[in-house]
């Protein structure tokens, strides 16, 4: 319900906006209140979708760490972050928003290990510090999943806003730098 408050909150504001211009009019057309509100109407829309729209990651070409593999998997979780978002914005139903978070979990501990793997064949020097940023990633996801169990729509909302983040610096910080490496040796 909390989640859904935002688009149930453009909905009321824009209905008042249309009773605004009606009432407005009743004023007279010569009186700026009507016309000012019918702008209003016209761009609450375009203002929520501007809004709904910067909740969503978008692949950028500056995010490639040269090698494809990884990188159609960092594009994979971009969409399933994606996915997440949109179960929570939307509010698509709890089962929904748990397979969403499920699959975006397993999924990264899928790349976790490929990544890795993909390191370890290539003699990777800093692999130990990058397994321990993955360590450290995983337990914190696990901890927002416990978190979950109590207080599903804080945790959620905490929960995409931390996995956005790290994500894109993960891929421009520790990730840049082995593609780097892996590219010299190369590996694209």
């Amino acid at each position: 319900m909390f989640r859904a408050l935002g688009t149930f909150g453009m909905v009321l504001l824009t209905v008042a906006a249309i009773v605004m211009v009606g009432l407005g009019f009743l004023m007279g057309p010569g009186h700026p209140l009507p016309w000012i509100m019918l702008i209003v109407v016209v761009a609450i829309p375009f203002i929520h979708n501007k809004m709904i729209g910067s909740r969503y990651l978008v692949w950028k070409d500056e995010y490639s760490v040269g090698i494809e593999e990884m990188d159609n998997d960092h594009k994979k979780l971009l969409s399933l972050i994606n996915q997440l978002q949109t179960a929570v914005h939307y509010y698509t139903g709890k089962e929904f928003e748990e397979k969403a978070l499920d699959e975006l979990v397993d999924y990264t501990k899928t790349h976790f290990k490929k990544e890795e793997k993909l390191m370890a064949e290539n003699d990777y020097a800093d692999l130990d510090a990058h397994k321990l940023k993955h360590k450290e990633f995983i337990d914190k996801v696990d901890h927002f999943l416990e978190q979950y169990k109590s207080d599903a729509d804080v945790t959620m909302i905490d929960t995409l806003a931390f996995l956005k983040n790290w994500l894109i610096k993960h891929i421009n910080g520790t990730d840049k730098e082995y593609g780097k490496i892996l590219n010299e040796k190369g590996i694209h």
